[in-house]
């Protein structure tokens, strides 16, 4: 199916690895023009390798989503380099969750800052631009967990949490301007941060992996070129019609709609 992303400019937040990695080489291979920005400098060069291996054009800054100066350094950058933005992937984030009594002050703040102003920074640095070539689409990574938070589940619920509620407000204000907002919500997806995990626990990924799938209805731990897939779909010409929305990413493990 053509997806009509083809000269499109996207880009995306903490972009070199799992889900952010998946998804720029997803958009590339449609024939997007791709930016992306995350921390080290190593990876994000790997990363825009591999989708100029695709035959697409690949712009790599390194940036911290969760501060503000960086923010404006990486839309400016993708500006100064394509004069437009058409999609915008607030992907960065990291998982952190511990009980409620043992979270302090600066981490709050630091979770807050990635994964909610990160998100809030750059779609605000973006907006007038696609509002400029006449609307452009908005897509937030959040999870399961902002709509069924659990115990020993803070920050990443609560700030995942304000993720829903700014994607559905800005759905709402942007639709005159042919903007679309939604958001990805997804649950076990295999990355970096669980292999950290199972190495940290000192068992075999396969064991880590068995367990954790245990209360997956499907049986498994989700991809992120799955999950890129249907980023690509919100991005797309197919997605016309959608806004204001949120897609349980999950293997159906989440009890919420």
């Amino acid at each position: 199916m053509e997806l009509g992303l083809k000269g499109k400019v996207a880009a995306i937040t903490g972009g070199t690895e799992g889900i952010g990695r998946a998804t720029a080489l997803k958009l590339a291979a449609e024939g997007a023009r791709v930016a992306i920005c995350a921390r080290r400098a190593e990876p994000l060069a790997a990363t825009a390798a591999e989708i100029e291996k695709l035959g697409a054009e690949a712009l790599a800054v390194t940036a911290d989503a969760g501060r503000a100066e960086d923010c404006e350094r990486f839309i400016n950058a993708v500006i100064a380099r394509y004069g437009r933005i058409d999609i915008l992937v607030n992907n960065a984030g990291t998982s952190m969750a511990s009980p409620f009594g043992k979270v302090e002050d600066d981490v709050w703040q630091a979770d807050i800052d990635l994964k909610l102003f990160g998100a809030i920074r750059c779609t605000r640095l973006a907006v007038p631009h696609m509002k400029k070539n006449g609307g452009g689409r908005i897509i937030n990574i959040t999870t399961i967990g902002g709509k069924q938070p659990g115990a020993n589940s803070v920050p990443t619920t609560v700030t995942r949490a304000a993720g829903l509620a700014l994607t559905k407000a800005l759905s709402k204000e942007l639709a005159p301007d042919n903007i679309l907002v939604n958001t990805v919500c997804i649950g076990k997806i295999l990355s970096g941060q669980h292999e950290r995990r199972y190495t940290r626990e000192g068992i075999s990924a396969e064991q880590y992996y068995a367990r954790v799938a245990k209360d997956i209805p499907l049986g498994r731990m989700g991809e992120a070129a799955e999950v890129a897939s249907v980023i690509a779909f919100l991005a797309s010409d197919a997605a016309s019609y959608v806004t204001g929305t949120s897609i349980n990413l999950d293997g159906g493990i989440s009890g919420v709609l």
